[in-house]
């Protein structure tokens, strides 16, 4: 059996930038990152924006090349999934029947894509986007694509819409609630980016529900709405979001749920065993210090230099303002903070301009910025999130006004 000083499940943002940053803080253990995939860690946003665009090659989205790791002598244990966890005996099991030994644990699995239930759900040419391989399958499968369509209204789905229709497809994007983002935007910037899409030529179908998908000769041919209607389709993309892998921790004895509960030091509730990035659920005070999981680069990377100066012995808490980016089209969105729970918002520049910010407020204090084409006030929001500032509306408003004026 092998025995590793750390031990890290998950080979994304979170499980990369933890063995990063252990090394960067002079830790000189043994260090194994056992990954589910066969590939070194590499980013995952690109995979719905430039790297299924063709705009970005594989290797340009690694996160570190092979050599980088070997120089700092971390092990890469990939195409081996993780199946149980023994907190007692410190050892996990891998698929294949191995047993490996830890002193740390770091559990950084992220989540699998959630999927359809409906019948069809399995017919070739449905895809998800989370790896590697789901984009490659689809970009194979594009040429003799002619209609797409598009299941959910998220980041996902409306990247991977656009990058469709700049490649000429006709898309037709679904989403089951009344406008798109809406769980992580307020309406102004669902109307925009409904509208954006629809002057790209996506079909944008609003408070619909599907049936089914239909198909011949085992491919997909069409998705059926409940209200009988077929829309044609060679591809469908599903994006309806993720369900956490912490399947393993949590039937270990780890509190948890929706995803594994852990502290400000990401410890989980059994010893010696830390979660972090999306799978992580951890009281967040950008949210009023609600339980949340975020789904976020960010978020993965912030945690996961938290639990490298835990096991080095430095004193850390995880208190990060999460941030997120989307690119569609010829629009950059960038986003600072938490809008849950807002109960106000400030339109600051012009949507028609294509150069807009939407500020959003919980009792007069600022808690988030969407910014559209707007890196200044992204970044000089930045601080009015940090403070939980509550300048005049009016000024906020005003957009030649600079924010970081307002930040005082």
């Amino acid at each position: 059996m092998s025995i590793y000083d750390v031990v890290i499940v998950g080979a994304g943002h979170g499980g990369a930038q933890a063995a990063i940053a252990l090394r960067q803080a002079k830790f000189d253990g043994t260090i194994a990152v056992i990954g589910a995939e066969p590939e070194l860690p590499y980013e995952r946003p690109p995979l719905s924006k430039e790297y299924l665009a063709g705009d970005k090659a594989f290797d340009r989205i690694l996160i570190r090349p092979a050599a980088f790791w070997q120089e700092r002598a971390v092990d890469m244990l990939l195409g081996r999934e993780v199946t149980a966890v023994d907190p007692a005996a410190h050892t996990i099991t891998t698929a294949d029947g191995a047993t490996i030994g830890y002193r740390h644990l770091i559990w950084a699995t992220g989540g699998s894509p959630r999927r359809l239930s409906c019948a069809g759900h399995d017919l070739a040419g449905v895809h998800t986007v989370r790896t590697r391989a789901d984009a490659d399958r689809m970009m194979a499968e594009l040429p003799g694509v002619t209609d797409a369509v598009v299941i959910g209204g998220g980041y996902i789905g409306l990247e991977a819409a656009a990058v469709l229709a700049k490649f000429g497809k006709q898309v037709v994007l679904l989403e089951a609630l009344d406008r798109v983002l809406a769980r992580v935007a307020g309406p102004d910037l669902s109307r925009f980016y409904e509208a954006e899409h629809r002057a790209h030529g996506v079909d944008v179908r609003l408070g619909v529900a599907v049936d089914c998908i239909v198909g011949e000769d085992g491919k997909a041919t069409g998705v059926r709405l409940a209200d009988g209607t077929i829309i044609p389709a060679q591809l469908v993309i599903v994006g309806i979001g993720i369900i956490p892998a912490v399947v393993p921790l949590l039937a270990a004895g780890a509190a948890g749920g929706n995803g594994v509960l852990v502290d400000a030091q990401c410890r989980t509730s059994l010893p010696d065993i830390f979660a972090i990035g999306d799978c992580a659920l951890h009281a967040n005070g950008f949210a009023d210090d609600a339980e949340i999981r975020l789904e976020s680069v960010q978020n993965a990377n912030d945690q996961a230099n938290v639990v490298a100066k835990t096991i080095t012995g430095q004193d850390a808490a995880y208190h990060a303002v999460p941030w997120f980016w989307s690119n569609q089209y010829d629009l950059k969105l960038q986003t600072v903070g938490l809008s849950i729970g807002h109960d106000a918002t400030i339109l600051r520049g012009d949507p028609a301009a294509r150069s807009f910010s939407i500020i959003y407020l919980k009792a007069g204090r600022v808690i988030a910025l969407d910014c559209v084409n707007a890196i200044k006030d992204y970044v000089q929001g930045r601080k009015l999130v940090e403070a939980r500032a509550a300048p005049d509306p009016a000024r906020l408003a005003d957009a030649a006004t600079p924010l970081k004026e307002l930040a005082a």
